[in-house]
């Protein structure tokens, strides 16, 4: 008898760390998605944004720097699967224009 207690002890134990494991694993991912449409939402609010006052001119540097910081960032939507291949090539398009 102590040795069928002792398997149904270690069963127990067994079933409720896996329980544990990937109930954590289910509240990480569901963190990441609801992360991923956050980022989603708020990209497609500011890209359906009506186009705000033109910039003041300046520096032919500066824009360069800025197309390059805009580039950079929609490499990294685009990375995280916020972006489409479509919507990186119609935004990339508009940057360089």
């Amino acid at each position: 008898m102590p040795g069928l207690l002792r398997g149904v002890a270690r069963t127990a134990v067994i079933s409720g760390t896996a329980t544990a494991v990937s109930n954590r694993v289910s509240r990480r991912q569901a963190g990441r998605w609801a992360l991923q449409d956050e980022q989603r939402q708020a990209y497609q609010q500011q890209a359906m944004a009506p186009a705000a006052a033109p910039a003041p001119p300046s520096a032919p540097g500066d824009d360069i720097s800025r197309k390059i910081e805009q580039l950079k960032q929609l490499g990294e939507l685009q990375a995280q699967g916020v972006l489409t291949e479509e919507e990186f090539a119609a935004q990339k398009a508009r940057i360089l224009g």
